[in-house]
């Protein structure tokens, strides 16, 4: 039996970390083998993107994209760490981020349309089988982050941004209706009833 390759993409701070556990916790309470992952990757690649959003080293929107498709391709295929071969081993791969994530914060400095084809029609490139939306008012996101964090990534700093990026993240949503299986959640609630809703998708798949 195949695994089932779950995304969860949200604003930082929309509780994304929480909604993981809470699922990783209930597929195995059902008795499934789980892996979660998150990207950008651990890797040599990965280190080079946190340079960039730790504010320590600048690089153009084109830059980053490509960045973050090379340690995604590797977060595939690589022989020891790549999940796709979990799924074949019938693993559940839960991932914090994937391409819609490149969509939504990249679209917003380089060309869109280049960083949907490349991720969509790279041949190395799992398909998720589905992509959860933590939706959640952006001010409220910077709220939890300027309390929780004691320092910001680039991506943290500015309220209108984050505004930016969900307005992206929802349009890119629209534009790929019909060829992934994407879910936008209210996130707004709490925990377990986000945590109930995202199971039930989960369950719902047909794999």
């Amino acid at each position: 039996m195949a695994g089932r390759f779950i995304v969860l993409e949200g604003l930082d701070g929309s509780g994304k970390s929480t909604q993981i556990t809470l699922l990783a916790q209930a597929l195995q309470a059902q008795g499934r083998k789980v892996h979660f992952t998150a990207e950008p990757t651990s890797s040599a690649t990965g280190g080079l993107i946190r340079d960039t959003l730790s504010g320590s080293y600048a690089r153009s929107g084109a830059e980053l994209a490509a960045l973050f498709l090379t340690d995604r391709i590797a977060h595939n295929v690589d022989p020891v760490r790549g999940f796709r071969r979990l799924l074949r081993e019938g693993w559940d791969v839960v991932c914090d981020r994937y391409y819609y994530s490149s969509f939504a914060y990249q679209g917003l400095s380089t060309d869109l349309d280049w960083v949907l084809d490349m991720n969509l029609n790279c041949p190395d490139l799992a398909k998720p089988d589905l992509c959860v939306f933590l939706d959640v008012d952006y001010r409220s996101c910077k709220e939890r982050l300027d309390q929780d964090r004691a320092s910001l990534e680039i991506f943290e700093r500015d309220p209108e941004q984050m505004n930016e990026t969900r307005r992206l993240f929802l349009e890119v949503f629209r534009r790929l209706e019909g060829r992934e299986n994407i879910r936008v959640v209210d996130a707004n609630r709490s925990a377990g009833e986000v945590a109930e809703e995202i199971l039930q998708l989960v369950n719902a798949l047909e794999i």
